[in-house]
This record gives structure tokens, C-alpha cells and sequence, in this order.
């Protein structure tokens, strides 16, 4: 499994799935994880769209440094899981940026979500826009593959282009 091959993996995980589980840090440092339903512009930034008193939220806004995985919890065990984990940097999207932020975040609707407007996102909507921005990248591979397999499920880290 090269490098192009992990990169592929990366792609088809992401584009093969509507959620994510965002992991913040609670003010008492334990983690918080949370699953959200997620867009994303070149692999590199992901979006989602939260209540802003949303205790995840909260913890962006203390702490922007999040981790993530998107996986899909429909496959048996053992019928080869892919994951991939991410590193990223979280922000709520200011609103003097949603109008260019939402062209790029709601481009890509799946699941029969409709596209959200500024206007939708910005007080008193409930809800606001968020991103993460990757730092680094990292798959699953399970410990029996045949050329990366360690004996025992790990995490193999991707340069993604």
C-alpha cells in the first residue's frame, strides 16, 4: 500500500460518509465527542453547522484545536475498517466571511440537506457555520493487511497534496 493508495483512502472515506465525530476538550480536560454531519473543501477543510451554546462549540471557542475521525459503522468487524483521523485547527466562521465560506461549504450537499444562507446562520439563527482546517492526516489500517499489517490494528500517518 504506497502512498498514492493511503491519499486514495483518505478520499474515499471522507466522500463515502455524511458524519464525522468531533473531539473537543471540556474545561475539566477530558474529551468531549461529538457527531456532526459535515461538508469539505479539498480534503483540507471541513465545515459543519452547530448552535453556537452547543457545549462542543464552547470548547472550540476555548480550545480550537480539535481531532477527528470519519469512519463508516456499517461494516462487519473484520471486513476491513477504514478510518481516517484527523488534526485540525476549529474556528465558528466570522460573519464577514459567511457569504464566501457558505459558496464553498454548502457546494457539495449530500444526504438531501439544503444549503444554508448568511442570513440562516447569523443572530437570531440558532445555528452558526463552522471550520476545521487539518494539521495532519492518519488512517486505519488493520493488523492484518498484507504489506502495512503490525499484528495488530494502528494508525498509519498521510501526506495529503
Amino acid at each position: 500500500m504506497g502512498d498514492a493508495e493511503l491519499t486514495n483512502m483518505v478520499r474515499r472515506v471522507v466522500d463515502g460518509n455524511l458524519y464525522l465525530t468531533l473531539g473537543t476538550v471540556e474545561p475539566d480536560g477530558l474529551p468531549r465527542l461529538s457527531p456532526v454531519y459535515f461538508t469539505h473543501d479539498a480534503y483540507r477543510t471541513f465545515y459543519w453547522l452547530s448552535a453556537p451554546d452547543a457545549q462542543h462549540s464552547r470548547n472550540v471557542a476555548r480550545q480550537p484545536e480539535i481531532t477527528a475521525v470519519i469512519y463508516d459503522s456499517s461494516v462487519i468487524p473484520g471486513d476491513n475498517p477504514q478510518a481516517v483521523y484527523l488534526t485540525a485547527t476549529a474556528q465558528r466562521v466570522p460573519d464577514d466571511e459567511l457569504t464566501a465560506e457558505c459558496a464553498v461549504a454548502f457546494r457539495t450537499m449530500r444526504g438531501g440537506i439544503e444549503a444554508s444562507t448568511p442570513e440562516d446562520l447569523t443572530a437570531p439563527a440558532p445555528l452558526r457555520l463552522y471550520r476545521a482546517t487539518a494539521t495532519s492526516y492518519a488512517v486505519h489500517i488493520r493488523g492484518s493487511h498484507p504489506t502495512r499489517g503490525r499484528g495488530t490494528d494502528s494508525r498509519v500517518p498521510v501526506t495529503m497534496p
